[in-house]
């Protein structure tokens, strides 16, 4: 066995190493699968990333989210272990039976002296690790297969999770003020969210609204603090995992609201808002069927559609502009068939789009209309400018104007 220094690695997951680190035995045929499961954040890839570096072993570290193909993944292996070399003797489009095949080959041109660790399966003394957020029984096939070592990282408690949060002390403040404030963090969203990497990200987007009431430098006025900063804590849990606003566009909202006191709601006088690439195609989508009468979707989303000219298209009562009348509310097919057609790429209707959508209407740039029992039908209305919508389709190469029916 080996001695190992449990700070280098993380002090908060010690019962979890005394259980993984007798199993990692580098100069032993080890186990020959670990899976290692937990929620997001909670030490699982960090530990294992300085278990493998303290303790010098041979290993591979493959990500099945960036390794898209399987010629990928095998490349991977080679590549860590054996160079670049061995990973060029791999076909175009290999098989595992090419994989092992070089892998042998390598190996008795370099014989493993010690365990290796890698994700994959082959005739070598070699231990599987996997990492996930889910458990081992949603793998499991129904043929069977080899049951690995279950491991469970648990989610910090919130003790720990004070403990850490802390150590991110500010340096303008003393750590007894930074961890107070820690404390009252914690204490508005422990109940909701257990995620470090969230948590962290809440702290520092918050932080600077919890100082403002300080005067003089004095730090001991917690209550006062308390007060302050609890409105404010309450209306930023609307945004826990909701990383589409940015620590900048987070704090331009408050000062919004605070300025015009209601006068403007969300985002819509915004003229810099980052949005994601296809939320702002939605957006797009939902300010034309907003502002363009249904009945022009043809003209201007079908392609053959023929030369129609405006006039075809009047009536008595439609010489008003539409944007002088306001958005009109449109159902949910209306927009998707709309953001299919001027979207410049193929994308399959997913759940992705959908939460975007629910983004959209979080942000307030866009109102549902409809009842809430209307679950098969809703509808929306855009609620933003012109201006507004025309700089962001400027930075998607959108020509808006084109498509809009007042400015035919």
């Amino acid at each position: 066995m080996f001695l190992l220094d449990y700070k280098k690695l993380n002090e908060y997951r010690s019962e979890a190493l005394d259980s993984l680190v007798p199993v990692i035995d580098p100069h032993q045929y080890s186990y020959p699968s670990i899976f290692i499961y937990g929620h997001r954040a909670s030490g699982k890839s960090h530990v294992m990333h300085v278990l493998m570096k303290e303790l010098e072993l041979s290993h591979a570290t493959v990500s099945c989210v960036e390794c898209v193909s399987i010629a990928l993944l095998f490349e991977q292996v080679l590549l860590s272990f054996f160079g670049c070399d061995a990973a060029s003797l791999l076909p175009r489009s290999p098989s595992l039976s090419d994989f092992v095949r070089v892998y042998r080959q390598q190996c008795s041109q370099s014989p493993a002296k010690q365990t290796r660790y890698i994700v994959s399966a082959v005739e070598d003394n070699v231990t599987v690790i996997l990492l996930s957020e889910i458990a081992w029984d949603k793998f499991r096939p129904n043929t069977g297969c080899f049951e690995p070592l279950l491991l469970h990282f648990p989610d910090y408690s919130k003790s720990e999770l004070q403990q850490i949060l802390s150590q991110n002390v500010h340096p303008s403040y003393s750590a007894g003020f930074y961890s107070a404030y820690i404390n009252i963090l914690l204490g508005v969203f422990y109940s909701v969210c257990r995620d470090l990497r969230e948590l962290r990200h809440l702290a520092a987007l918050n932080f600077s609204k919890f100082c403002e009431p300080l005067a003089e430098g004095k730090e001991t006025d917690t209550h006062k603090l308390w007060k302050h900063i609890e409105p404010h804590l309450k209306k930023a849990m609307q945004t826990v995992y909701l990383r589409e606003v940015s620590s900048l566009q987070w704090e331009q909202m408050q000062q919004m609201e605070e300025e015009e006191a209601g006068a403007l709601r969300g985002l819509s006088a915004h003229t810099h808002v980052e949005l994601p690439y296809y939320s702002k195609f939605l957006l797009i989508a939902a300010y034309l069927a907003s502002y363009n009468p249904a009945r022009t979707d043809k003209r201007f989303f079908l392609k053959h559609h023929g030369k129609i000219r405006k006039t075809n298209f009047l009536k008595k009562n439609e010489k008003t502009s539409n944007h002088l009348l306001g958005p009109k509310p449109f159902p949910l097919d209306r927009l998707l068939a709309i953001f299919y057609s001027v979207v410049d790429s193929r994308v399959a209707p997913t759940a992705s789009i959908f939460s975007q959508i629910s983004s959209l209407v979080t942000l307030q740039l866009l109102a549902q209309v409809s009842h809430d029992d209307q679950l098969d039908a809703p509808k929306y209305k855009c609620a933003v400018s012109l201006d507004f919508i025309c700089a962001i389709a400027r930075t998607v190469n959108f020509d808006i104007v084109k498509y809009l029916y007042d400015f035919l």
